[in-house]
């Protein structure tokens, strides 16, 4: 394991210097202003050169298992309620096991995928699409519908423990832009233009070893600086295993800065709470960070996010 120090506390940001960081980073962004944001790096290009990092065929969820019990992290969890009559008599004849599902996409257990239109700042959705779309009925507007073919290409997983040789990041920690350029020299790659980069912060494996905790109040995450990053290589998605946002915020007014910067001014599709539990090792076993990635959101045209299970393939 290659072993980082811990950066130096990272400064809390004022609401003028999140404005003038907000600003730039919309400027950068400005090629993915359109409906689908920076899914536009995803060239055909990108997508085949990204199946050149199959080499062994092997295949790792980036998922966790959906949540049904109440916990700190989780109080709506999903509701699984099985459809039909347990006492039924099945020893003969046809009949079907059924059930159905409900659950708060965008809650802090399960794994999911924000839609443009999840965020609304100063009164616009990303691109300056009015905030008015998203109405009662759904979103008229940026939804996950934008990603109905799916999200293709060349996944980069930089684990931040392993860097710094600890097994999680403690929740309040940050990770900054010098994190993620160490962790590209220690894991001997370089994350580029259309990747889908994964940034691992032991969430999960704190949560399985320690238990669930009150995370909308204390998280590890980015720092809000360290999108300056993902401008600078133009990556297309943004996947964490936790929120992506550090808790308590590190800006002056802001909640969920990352959100904010990652959403609204870059066009950057978020995923929060995946897992790298699985990843992480075969990653390390093969000696090399990146793979072929596949998502599929589930077609929902009016919606905010959507339950996902994005696969790497090795």
């Amino acid at each position: 394991m290659v072993t980082h120090a811990r950066p130096a506390e990272q400064p809390r940001l004022t609401e003028d210097q999140f404005g003038v960081l907000y600003r730039s980073l919309h400027a950068r962004c400005a090629w993915a202003a359109g409906d689908r944001g920076a899914l536009a790096a995803l060239t055909p290009a990108h997508l085949l050169a990204a199946t050149r990092e199959v080499r062994t065929g092997r295949t790792a969820t980036l998922a966790a298992p959906v949540e049904t019990l109440s916990g700190p992290d989780n109080p709506e969890p999903a509701r699984h309620r099985m459809r039909g009559r347990p006492e039924e008599d099945t020893s003969s004849g046809l009949h079907f096991a059924r059930d159905s599902f409900a659950m708060n996409v965008h809650g802090d257990a399960d794994s999911h995928l924000d839609a443009l239109c999840h965020v609304i700042y100063d009164g616009t959705l990303h691109g300056g699409v009015p905030a008015g779309s998203v109405t009662k009925d759904g979103a008229t507007a940026l939804s996950v519908e934008a990603a109905r073919d799916g999200i293709v290409g060349r996944g980069v997983l930089l684990d931040i423990p392993r860097l710094r040789g600890v097994p999680w990041l403690e929740p309040g920690d940050h990770v900054t832009a010098d994190d993620l350029t160490a962790a590209e020299t220690a894991q001997h790659l370089r994350v580029g233009e259309g990747d889908l980069l994964f940034v691992r912060v032991g969430h999960r494996r704190r949560r399985a070893e320690l238990g669930p905790w009150h995370a909308a109040r204390e998280r590890a995450g980015l720092h809000p600086s360290a999108l300056e990053f993902l401008a600078d290589r133009r990556v297309a998605v943004l996947g964490g295993d936790g929120n992506n946002d550090t808790a308590p915020s590190s800006t002056e007014g802001v909640d969920f800065p990352v959100h904010v910067l990652a959403i609204h001014a870059m066009g950057l599709h978020l995923l929060d709470y995946l897992q790298f539990e699985d990843l992480a090792p075969a990653c390390e076993a093969e000696g090399r960070w990146s793979f072929l990635c596949v998502i599929a959101p589930l077609r929902l045209p009016d919606a905010t996010g959507s339950p996902v299970n994005p696969i790497a393939v090795l």
